[in-house]
């Protein structure tokens, strides 16, 4: 049986892990949380961790736990770059905000702007559809979206990001 074959059937909705399905839950969750977020840096955090989420899904339903001796530890975004290197450029994507996510739980107003959180409640919305199709599930429905934030499918968009200062208190 071929490598891409065996995945097929193994990733079929019915034998998917009840993990996955929960991960995947709690990612459309959170990008509903994200959509009605009463601020700015709360909607960046909430697609942030959505798309967190969504990885980690693929994870628990793809990933194999290497042997315990030397492992070094990775994070999501890597070990999703290596389980599946077709999202490997959305890994690095959202691998590249954490840091502005961790400012925005911390409270920073200047973290993020407005258009930023909007473009990552959409990319997190593309990222989750792609995850799901991966995964052999049909893609969630965006209706929890606001209708000011269209989904476009593709690759993320790359975009200018203007240096900021996140400063403490």
């Amino acid at each position: 049986m071929s490598d891409q074959r065996r995945r097929e059937s193994e990733e079929s909705p019915f034998s998917l892990p009840a993990t996955t399905h929960a991960y995947l839950a709690r990612s459309a969750e959170s990008l509903s949380e994200a959509v009605h977020a009463p601020d700015v840096p709360t909607r960046y955090a909430c697609a942030h961790v959505a798309a967190l989420r969504a990885a980690a899904a693929l994870l628990a339903a793809r990933a194999r736990p290497a042997p315990a001796r030397r492992r070094p530890q990775k994070n999501a975004w890597v070990l999703l770059a290596e389980v599946a290197p077709e999202l490997a450029e959305w890994a690095t994507f959202f691998a590249a905000g954490a840091a502005k996510r961790a400012a925005a739980e911390a409270g920073s107003t200047r973290a993020v702007s407005e258009r930023e959180a909007d473009d990552l409640v959409r990319d997190a919305d593309r990222f989750l559809t792609l995850v799901e199709q991966a995964l052999g599930l049909a893609p969630h429905l965006p209706s929890h979206l606001s209708p000011h934030l269209v989904v476009v499918p593709g690759p993320p968009v790359r975009r200018p990001v203007a240096p900021t200062t996140v400063r403490a208190g």
